[in-house]
């Protein structure tokens, strides 16, 4: 089921985040719930830029943070050039029915300089439920 779409744009480059509860992963009497997401990002730049290393902080309903960083993203690094966009998909397991993920992109432009980029804070909610940002 379809979540609904969050989008930020930072120096031009816009991401764009579409969470998808995956109920056939997941397994609520064992406080297993799984969340599938897609990321585009498009650079609307005039310069090419790299993905160089990402940030997220996951948070639970019961306020739990997780932090995970790493180089690139699904083991990529792309090169985005001036109107190219790079879409991927992963996933997050949580321990309760809900939260909410936000992080960052640390891109670097083809002159060495790097800059952080937004990724919307998106929440994971139960597809019958409301949908709130914890």
């Amino acid at each position: 089921m379809r979540a609904g779409m969050y989008k930020a744009t930072t120096c031009d480059i816009e991401v764009s985040v579409e969470p998808l509860y995956l109920e056939e992963q997941s397994d609520p009497a064992a406080n297993h719930y799984v969340w599938g997401y897609r990321i585009t990002i498009a650079n609307e730049s005039e310069r090419t830029v790299q993905l160089r290393s990402r940030y997220w902080k996951i948070t639970d309903a019961h306020g739990r943070v997780e932090e995970v960083s790493g180089a690139g993203v699904i083991g990529e690094q792309p090169v985005l050039n001036p109107g190219d966009s790079f879409q991927y998909s992963s996933g997050c397991p949580l321990k309760t029915a809900s939260g909410v993920m936000v992080g960052h992109y640390v891109m670097q432009t083809n002159g060495c300089d790097r800059f952080n980029i937004e990724i919307p804070a998106f929440s994971l909610d139960l597809p019958d439920q409301l949908r709130t940002l914890n």
